[in-house]
């Protein structure tokens, strides 16, 4: 009964249909590979519902599988936000009439806490001390490569997907600017400082090898994201940093930091890529000791415009 009801819905061919229109809708490789994984786990889960065999059981088979992830998986909030998701809009897709049914479980909000400006500091300039600036020997390179690949990830807030497809002739030198093409194939551009330029034209150099991506392994090979991962998490363990760093702390910290030296929210946006504001908002939170400090200084400010009269008697 349940083969015959999913054979119905023709269920497994019309996941593949759906990553493939997705794949044409230019979303990144990482959505596709993660809506493919959710949804393949669910047909599995699928195929051992014993009595599924119309829309109003597929719902509770559906309801049943997050109670699978939540108890016997014991996956987080967040994926079981992730997966409801994800089902949801393949269900849209084969015009399964349930949709209005399904309600989406909270989400936590929680983000990783940023890096301190010295924390930053440190990690970028980790191993300094074995770096040669007067060789070219592959140990060097890859010291180099690695410093300005931390510097980019902080200085300009980019994702790691971004940072590791971008090519040299996405700079633009003379402005200082990055051009980059973000989700849903959203062109912006990132800035970047005098300092970053002379590690790019360091790097370029001392590599000596023909390749459009910026960042190239020894065998000439795009990096990827796995090994920028690993990199940091060395980085951050020589620069004696507790904290767990990523990619993504690091973006978060570029937003954050910026935020706490008053560039405006909306500037921040939009280096960022976000489409929405409210996004960029919960990027950046600010730790208390900055909102104290914002704090004091408004409330300072306002004593500092008003008048005060000693001679006043304030009656009962």
């Amino acid at each position: 009964m349940t083969s015959n009801y999913l054979e119905e819905l023709d269920f497994e061919d019309q996941i593949d249909d759906y990553i493939l229109d997705m794949d044409i809708q230019s979303y990144s490789s990482n959505t596709l590979k993660t809506y493919k994984s959710i949804l393949e786990s669910f047909y599995e889960f699928l195929l051992s519902e014993k009595k599924l065999k119309d829309e109003t059981s597929l719902l509770r088979s559906f309801k049943r599988y997050l109670q699978y992830l939540k108890r016997d998986k014991e996956v987080s909030q967040n994926y079981l936000y992730l997966v409801t998701v994800v089902i949801k809009k393949f269900f849209e897709y084969i015009e399964v009439g349930i949709t209005s049914q399904i309600k989406i479980p909270k989400r936590t909000k929680s983000l990783p806490k940023a890096l301190n400006e010295q924390e930053v500091y440190d990690l970028i300039h980790a191993k300094d001390d074995d770096y040669n600036p007067e060789k070219s020997n592959p140990k060097n390179i890859t010291n180099l490569r690695n410093k300005l690949t931390l510097t980019l990830l902080y200085s300009t807030g980019l994702r790691i997907s971004e940072l590791i497809t971008l090519k040299t002739d996405a700079i633009d030198e003379k402005e200082h600017t990055i051009r980059i093409r973000g989700k849903g194939e959203k062109d912006r551009l990132v800035i970047f400082d005098n300092e970053t330029l002379k590690l790019i034209h360091e790097y370029l150099d001392k590599r000596n090898m023909d390749n459009e991506y910026l960042f190239v392994n020894q065998r000439n090979h795009p990096l990827t994201s796995r090994y920028v991962q690993l990199m940091i998490k060395e980085y951050a363990k020589k620069a004696g940093i507790t904290k767990k760093v990523t990619p993504h702390v690091l973006r978060h910290s570029f937003a954050t930091h910026l935020l706490k030296n008053g560039v405006d929210i909306r500037a921040i946006q939009q280096l960022l890529g976000h489409s929405n504001l409210s996004t960029t908002q919960i990027y950046t939170s600010v730790d208390m000791h900055t909102l104290k400090d914002a704090y004091n200084t408004a409330w300072l400010n306002r004593d500092n415009n008003v008048r005060k009269d000693s001679n006043i008697i304030h009656s009962e």
